[in-house]
């Protein structure tokens, strides 16, 4: 599973172009705190998210600015702003929702721009050398304790300029008792991603690759035996549904 990996929970906050930031705020940005991410901040300005149905006050500006304007939120915030907020990676805004942006001297309306962002793992060359994952690969991390999830579709991003950390909203981070720092780990690849060799009906003695993760779907897709990774893990219900279908579980060596 490799070491750990800390988590980075992020509230809802907006990324400025250099022309709406000229816009909204005469004099620019004023750091308030750096973020995990080498060269990103916190700024101490804040803006107010205009939607048909609401408003959401005091929403963190981040910088550095960049090439486009984007505001991403939780899915309780879109609900309340009544916009349709779409799950994507951070810059990429196509086709997503627009909205208005308020600050202390102007406000901008941006066509485009609202997203959910998508949960994602930063990492180093070195980093994925030690994971064994490679830029955009979807992974599963595993989070909290007396609240424990398994995050799947979380995707890698690769770069010398990152430092290892798991990034996700505040709404998700609740939902496993998660917080800033705390230690979550990588399970494996996420199962949109595994071969389907890998729930098999081969002999006991199969020495091949087996899964890191057994979930109650691929307890009740298997057929015969299913191999699992030292140290892989087994969530509750898979284990429900295992013995419920007599299916032999074989840890590899």
């Amino acid at each position: 599973m490799g070491p750990p990996i800390p988590a980075g929970v992020s509230n809802r906050h907006v990324h400025l172009s250099e022309e709406d930031l000229a816009k909204l705020f005469k004099n620019g940005l004023t750091k308030w705190r750096d973020l995990s991410q080498p060269g990103q901040f916190a700024a101490q300005e804040t803006v107010i998210l205009a939607g048909p149905k609401g408003t959401l006050e005091k929403v963190r500006v981040l910088g550095p600015a960049r090439k486009r304007s984007q505001a991403e939120i939780t899915v309780s915030d879109a609900y309340q702003l009544g916009v349709a907020a779409l799950v994507r990676e951070s810059g990429k805004i196509a086709g997503t929702p627009g909205i208005t942006i308020i600050g202390s001297d102007g406000s901008v309306q941006i066509d485009e721009g609202v997203i959910v962002a998508q949960r994602h793992l930063h990492m180093t060359p070195e980093d994925a050398e030690v994971f064994k994952v490679k830029d955009g690969d979807l992974v599963e991390i595993a989070a909290g304790e007396a609240r424990a999830l398994i995050f799947d579709q979380v995707i890698v991003r690769v770069s010398p300029d990152y430092q290892l950390a798991f990034h996700i909203d505040f709404e998700e981070a609740n939902a496993a008792g998660l917080k800033q720092d705390d230690p979550v780990r990588l399970v494996g690849l996420s199962r949109s991603s595994r071969i389907d060799a890998q729930v098999t009906e081969e002999p006991a003695n199969r020495q091949g690759p087996g899964l890191t993760l057994i979930t109650e779907e691929v307890a009740r897709q298997a057929k015969g035996s299913l191999y699992l990774t030292p140290g892989g893990l087994i969530t509750p219900l898979a284990r429900d549904m295992i013995r419920e279908r007599g299916i032999e579980v074989i840890t590899l060596k």
